[in-house]
C-alpha cells in the first residue's frame, strides 16, 4: 500500500481566489458572506450568500470555452491550474496514461439549468444551445480537467450532497493508495448561486437571512456559497522520487450511512464515520488536534456533530480544537469538503487554526472550543475533515504532517 501526500491545491471561493488570498482570509477571521448579486434577487426570501466577487470569465477563457464551460467548470478549472501548477507535474507518457481525476459536485451545471430553463418556460423559446447537456452534467468539470492535462487513468464524478468532495477525495486517497493511480487530482466544485438553486434550498427552511452561526446558541440556518478546490493526490514514493514540496499526508478515510433519515442526521453515523477514519490511519484519540467540522449553522447538524465528536474523543474532547470555516465560506454544498481541507492542511502547514466566525452565544449543546471569531496558533500533527449529507452520507478524512 502506498503512502499517499498532497503535493498541490488550488481554489475559488468567496474568500479569495487563490490559495494564498483564502488562507490569509481564514488567518484573519473574514467573513465572505454578503448580499447577493444575481437575477432576481428580489424575488427570493433568502437574500445573502458567500459569491465568488471580482470573477470574470473572460478573463479566463475565451469564447467558446465560456459557451461549453458552465460556472462550477469553470471554478474547478482555475483551482486544478492552481495546484498543478504548484505540484510541478507534467503529465505526460506512462504518467499521464495512469494519472486520473476524481471531482465531488452536488448540483453540477445548476446555472445552465437556472438559464435554459427561463429560454424555454420563461422566454417560450423551443430552441436551446445543442451543447447544453455536456455543460450542465456533473461530470463535465473532471472530463475538463482530464482533457487540459491530458489524464487517462481513472476519471469519475461523485455526488453525495454536501459530503461529495470529501467521498471524492477519500476515493482519490483509496486509488492512490492501492496503486491504481499514481497521481489523482481531486477535490470538489459547486455554483447553485443562481435563482433556481437558491429557491430550491429556501424550501427547505434551514437558510439564514443574516449570517451563518455555527455552533452558537443563536444560529438560525446555513448560508449557501459557491466555488472550488482541487489537491494533487501522489504516491509519497513518487513525490520524494522528484523532490516534491509535500503539503500534507492523507493517512485516512471512512465512510459510513444513517440509514434512517433523508434530512435529520444520526450521531451514530457520524461518529462511526469518525472512528472509521481513526482507525484507518491508525490515530488514536488523543493524536487529533483538531477538526474541521461540518458545522452548518443549523440546530440539527450542530449539536448532533457535537454530541458525535464528544462520543468518540471521550475526555479528549474538552482538549480538542473544533471549527466551522462554513461562517466564512458559506456552505459550498458538493465543493464544500474540499474547501475545508485547506484550512486542514493550513493547520497542519502553518500551525494556524482556522476559526468559527459570527459566534456569539455559548450553546451547552455544543460546549467543545469551537476557536470562536479569532484564529488561533496551534501546533497540531494530526486532523480530521468532517461531511456529513442529506441522506445520511458521512465521509470523513485523516490528514497528518509530514
Amino acid at each position: 500500500m502506498n503512502r499517499v501526500v498532497v503535493t498541490g491545491q488550488g481554489t475559488i471561493n468567496a474568500l479569495g481566489h487563490s490559495v494564498p488570498e483564502t488562507l490569509a482570509a481564514m488567518r484573519e477571521a473574514r467573513c465572505g458572506i454578503g448580499p447577493l448579486d444575481i437575477r432576481d434577487a428580489d424575488r427570493l426570501s433568502i437574500r445573502i450568500g458567500a459569491q465568488v466577487r471580482g470573477f470574470a470569465p473572460e478573463a479566463h477563457f475565451n469564447r467558446q470555452q465560456i459557451a461549453l464551460y458552465d460556472r462550477f467548470t469553470q471554478f474547478a478549472l482555475l483551482a486544478a491550474r492552481e495546484a498543478v501548477a504548484q505540484s510541478g507535474l507534467r503529465f505526460e507518457g506512462a504518467l499521464a496514461e495512469r494519472s486520473g481525476v476524481v471531482l465531488g459536485t452536488a448540483g453540477g451545471g445548476t446555472n445552465t439549468w437556472d438559464e435554459n430553463y427561463r429560454t424555454v418556460y420563461e422566454e417560450g423559446r423551443n430552441r436551446v444551445h445543442p451543447f447544453v447537456v455536456p455543460k450542465l452534467m456533473n461530470s463535465a468539470a473532471a472530463s475538463h480537467i482530464s482533457m487540459r492535462y491530458h489524464l487517462m487513468g481513472p476519471g469519475f464524478t461523485v455526488a453525495t450532497a454536501c459530503a461529495s468532495s470529501n467521498h471524492a477525495m477519500g476515493q482519490a486517497f483509496q486509488l492512490v493508495r492501492s496503486g491504481a493511480a499514481p497521481v489523482i487530482l481531486t477535490g470538489g466544485a459547486e455554483a447553485m448561486l443562481c435563482f433556481g438553486g437558491i429557491k430550491a434550498w429556501e424550501g427547505l427552511r434551514v437558510m439564514s437571512r443574516d449570517a451563518c452561526r455555527p455552533f452558537s446558541a443563536n444560529r438560525n440556518g446555513m448560508v449557501q456559497g459557491e466555488g472550488a478546490a482541487v489537491f494533487v493526490f501522489e504516491a509519497y514514493d513518487h513525490a520524494r522520487a522528484r523532490g516534491a514540496d509535500i503539503l500534507a499526508e492523507v493517512v485516512g478515510f471512512a465512510m459510513t450511512a444513517d440509514a434512517s433519515d433523508i434530512v435529520v442526521p444520526s450521531k451514530h453515523g457520524a461518529a462511526r464515520a469518525i472512528r472509521g477514519a481513526m482507525a484507518d490511519a491508525g490515530l488514536a484519540p488523543e493524536a487529533v488536534g483538531y477538526i474541521n467540522a461540518h458545522g452548518t449553522g443549523t440546530a440539527a447538524n450542530d449539536k448532533i456533530e457535537c454530541a458525535a465528536v464528544a462520543d468518540v474523543f471521550g475526555a479528549h474532547a474538552d482538549r480538542l480544537m473544533i471549527s466551522s470555516t462554513k461562517s466564512m465560506h458559506g456552505h459550498v454544498i458538493g465543493g464544500t469538503g474540499a474547501i475545508e481541507a485547506l484550512a486542514c492542511i493550513m493547520a497542519l502547514r502553518e500551525g494556524v487554526i482556522a476559526p468559527t466566525v459570527n459566534y456569539q452565544e455559548p450553546d451547552p449543546e455544543c460546549s467543545l472550543d469551537v476557536v470562536p471569531n479569532v484564529a488561533r496558533e496551534a501546533e497540531v500533527t494530526a486532523v480530521l475533515s468532517n461531511a456529513f449529507a442529506f441522506g445520511g452520507l458521512n465521509a470523513v478524512l485523516a490528514f497528518r504532517k509530514v
